[in-house]
């Protein structure tokens, strides 16, 4: 990949984004360095290149919570609204202790450029918590959840905002969320937030969306190569929702999972890990594969660089770094997880001939359906999940084809050629719409 070129990013002195945190692996400057170099390709006019590249709107706000203990503590929480040209803005929200302003800024923006590609009519948001829930009660977290939804109350909204679970956070949670805010404007509202349980508004296929994305991107990336699913080893990096569902549903395609991991390390078997039975233990031991006996042990990084067919990150960020990416064997590396791979890596994936599926259009499958569940909940009509599953499989095929016509057209990377055919869609709306003055 070329180095990014520089531009005339000065602001009004009325509006400065935060200065963001300076460290190489940072996933705001990961998805800038990106950003910079489809823009470049396009050619895009400076005015647009500015106004994309700045979030719309950034939240920061105290989240008060007296604990079991009877103690008053208070979390930092965020909601990064990034675009909305496109529509309402749509994200996540993750509670996690390392979550920082950064880190959501970047989450925003690749949604953004998420549902541009795979034609979801939603801007970009993200939100996030600094806390640890592994040490918190669910009281503690219910009320957690509910200041944080009454403190953004201006904020969320069907057809302004709308909120969907991440990391650490989920169905109950987001349940929790419906009922801050609906009790609030007085009504319910189920359209304001996605993810919820299917009894109060949720969608058939949404808890498995992402992984079902992710196999149809690795099945079509299979296509482009000429491999047959029969004849291919898959790692899943991370067996949480995303990596234990695509696992399961590679599997159901004929592929041989050869290795998986969790926070409690990576596990390994050359004939081919039993995934309902690894899922199985998992469940049964508080999420995760401590003590599983179908595989042999190995390292993450092991993981990482296992002689197989298709890799998929599906856990966090920066995992696959200038450090590791030459060790990397796969013949297909499908992004899971959002930001797993560094822009440092990139360049040396690309020199490889590593196929790379990046993050915003593999994992696209969740936001695909949580599109699905808030259209569901406006007309108070709802679909089957064998209509969900072939809305979404036709969704994701189309967005794949799409960029890898662009990835082909640019001769560049699929994770470059995907920021061009967003960016392009994102900007050739803001041209017809204006700017208002």
């Amino acid at each position: 990949m070329a180095t990014p070129f520089k531009r005339d990013v000065t602001t009004p002195a009325l509006y400065q984004e935060p200065t963001p945190h300076v460290d190489k692996d940072n996933p705001f400057q990961d998805m800038m360095e990106r950003f910079d170099y489809a823009a470049e390709l396009l050619e895009l006019d400076n005015g647009l290149y500015k106004y994309l590249r700045s979030s719309s709107r950034i939240h920061i706000t105290s989240v008060p919570v007296v604990m079991d203990s009877g103690d008053l503590e208070v979390f930092q929480g965020y909601r990064v609204i990034h675009n909305e040209v496109l529509g309402p803005s749509k994200g996540g929200i993750r509670f996690a202790p390392d979550v920082h302003l950064d880190e959501v800024k970047a989450l925003a923006a690749w949604m953004t450029w998420k549902c541009a590609i795979v034609g979801v009519p939603f801007g970009g948001a993200k939100g996030g918590i600094t806390c640890d829930p592994s040490t918190m009660s669910p009281g503690e977290i219910e009320r957690l959840t509910r200041r944080y939804t009454a403190n953004l109350l201006d904020v969320f909204g069907p057809d302004k905002d709308i909120p969907a679970p991440d990391m650490n956070t989920n169905e109950q949670v987001m349940a929790w969320l419906l009922d801050t805010y609906s009790m609030h404007v007085r009504r319910t509202e189920p359209a304001v937030v996605t993810g919820k349980p299917i009894s109060i508004g949720g969608s058939q296929g949404r808890r498995e969306a992402t992984g079902r994305g992710v196999m149809t991107s690795t099945l079509s990336a299979m296509e482009k190569l000429g491999l047959r699913p029969g004849q291919c080893t898959v790692a899943v990096q991370g067996f949480g929702n995303v990596g234990s569902i695509a696992a399961q549903l590679l599997r159901e395609q004929g592929c041989t999972i050869v290795a998986v991991s969790d926070v409690s390390g990576g596990y390994y078997n050359a004939n081919g890990i039993d995934i309902d039975a690894a899922i199985a233990y998992s469940e049964a031991h508080g999420r995760s594969l401590a003590g599983f006996d179908g595989a042999e042990t190995i390292t993450n990084e092991e993981l990482l660089a296992l002689d197989v067919d298709v890799l998929a990150p599906c856990a966090r960020e920066n995992q696959i770094t200038s450090k590791n990416a030459a060790d990397v064997q796969a013949k297909i590396i499908v992004e899971g997880a959002n930001g797993p791979t560094t822009a440092n890596a990139d360049e040396i994936l690309s020199d490889k001939g590593i196929l790379v599926v990046p993050d915003i259009l593999a994992n696209a499958g969740g936001v695909t359906v949580s599109y699905f569940e808030w259209v569901q909940d406006r007309q108070g009509y709802f679909w089957s999940l064998d209509r969900v599953n072939r809305r979404l499989d036709r969704m994701m095929r189309s967005g794949f084809d799409a960029v890898y016509a662009e990835t082909t057209k640019y001769d560049v990377p699929m994770r470059i050629g995907a920021y061009v055919m967003a960016i392009e869609k994102v900007a050739n709306a803001l041209r017809l719409r204006g700017i208002y003055a």
